[in-house]
């Protein structure tokens, strides 16, 4: 798949969450929660490569990645109680979540 059309489309899913963020954020959050950029990447990877062990092996990374990637969102769930900006929230997510892939000894 000739790489401009993942990018479109890639671009497409993320535009038409955050434009849904402004109308409806709970929904917004629902749908961008979904493996959907995982599914694109694994249809992309597997069209492209054609091996179902090296898609199988993707899938399982995704796997791994995702509950320590779901240490990001913890600021967030204390937003209120903590009084911090956007900008400090984001960057306390990514020092969580940072810290986690470090301490886990995540291997690439």
């Amino acid at each position: 798949m000739h790489p401009l059309i993942k990018l479109a489309i890639s671009a497409a899913v993320i535009t038409a969450s955050s434009w849904l963020a402004g109308k409806n954020p709970r929904l917004a959050g629902w749908i961008i929660a979904m493996p959907l950029s995982s599914m694109l990447a694994l249809i992309f990877a597997h069209a492209e490569h054609q091996d179902p062990v090296k898609s199988v092996a993707f899938a399982k990374g995704i796997l791994q990645g995702v509950p320590m990637s779901l240490t990001f969102f913890v600021p967030f769930l204390f937003a209120e109680k903590l009084g911090w900006s956007f900008p400090a929230l984001y960057a306390a997510g990514l020092g969580l979540l940072t810290t986690v892939f470090i301490l886990t000894g995540a291997k690439f």
